[in-house]
């Protein structure tokens, strides 16, 4: 796995023993997995008493650190063998990598899940409504006289619905259409392969 530097540096704190004691890592482990289970956002999710002794700024990179660590391990199916060179090459005790693979281990199934149900599909257009407007003068109040298009895209994703707004001048709504065109060419090349 490749770990930007500040996901390195940030591991490489909750590594020094000296930095974060052991029920210090623990709790921020557990608390960096409900975390990402967690289906809202908490922003006292850091308020543990047990890292109250702790610098908020490392302790705010230690968790981005730890986070992004379990996701990309999660996202490329890291066994022990991985997951622990990795850990020892940021100079992780022997006892810290158990304790973070037996947690990892336990929430890895739902983690998996979670990733799995975001899903990589755009949503489907299925309706298209536009109208015409004009600007006739600006904040200025000089006089402008152009026309705009105010575009509405009815679209769904995995059944749920959303309308997409948006406006565009005569020449955007020119350069959209044209890219639509080939877009719609290149699909039905595809398809004739």
């Amino acid at each position: 796995m490749e770990l930007s530097e500040s996901v390195q540096k940030g591991l490489q704190l909750l590594a020094d023993q000296s930095t974060v004691n052991h029920s210090s890592f623990q709790v921020l482990l557990d608390v960096s997995f409900r975390g990402l289970l967690s289906s809202r956002a908490d922003p006292t999710v850091l308020d543990q008493p047990e890292l109250k002794h702790m610098d908020r700024i490392l302790l705010k990179q230690s968790h981005a650190a730890l986070t992004t660590f379990i996701l990309e391990a999660v996202k490329h199916n890291a066994d022990k063998s991985t997951i622990s060179s990795c850990l020892e090459e940021l100079t992780f005790s022997t006892d810290r990598i158990e304790i973070f693979f037996s947690t990892y281990q336990k929430h890895k199934k739902d983690i998996e899940h979670l990733l799995s149900s975001m899903g990589r599909r755009p949503p489907h257009i299925n309706d298209v409504s536009w109208r015409l407007q004009y600007h006739m003068k600006n904040g200025q109040l000089d006089k402008i006289n152009e026309p705009f298009y105010l575009i509405s895209l009815n679209t769904e994703n995995e059944g749920s619905s959303e309308d997409i707004n948006f406006t565009c001048t005569t020449e955007q709504l020119q350069d959209l259409v044209s890219k639509l065109k080939d877009a719609a060419k290149s699909v039905e090349k595809a398809s004739q392969m």
